[in-house]
């Protein structure tokens, strides 16, 4: 099952160290089969505020997100941008192809009528 990595970054000024990262983070999640999927495109609020930037990771499961954000690569760069720009980052697991949200409707129905 595919994994992101999401982060909703707030602006930030041009820096150095910015820059550095953005050079080499590719190359980081590139081994766990990682690939850009959103990265600091334009984006519509159709709800609430969303300031800042998203950008959005795709792995082919949770464990390669996990071995990626833990990996020494990316450990080594972080601070160039957690030093530099607030944000906050997620990992989340997909669903499968054939997921049905009603299934999801039906549990929580079920659990409402039994309380």
């Amino acid at each position: 099952m595919p994994a992101y990595a999401i982060a909703h970054l707030q602006e930030a000024a041009p820096h150095p160290e910015i820059a550095e990262y953005i050079e080499r983070i590719a190359g980081t999640f590139e081994p766990y089969g990682g690939r850009f999927l959103v990265h600091v495109t334009q984006h519509e609020v159709k709800e609430g505020s969303w300031p800042g930037h998203v950008v959005m990771i795709g792995f082919p499961g949770i464990a390669e997100a996990r071995a990626w954000w833990d990996s020494p690569a990316y450990q080594e760069i972080a601070p160039l941008r957690s030093r530099h720009i607030k944000g906050d980052i997620i990992l989340v697991e997909g669903v499968p192809a054939d997921y049905d949200p009603t299934a999801t409707a039906k549990a929580m129905r079920d659990a409402l009528s039994a309380g």
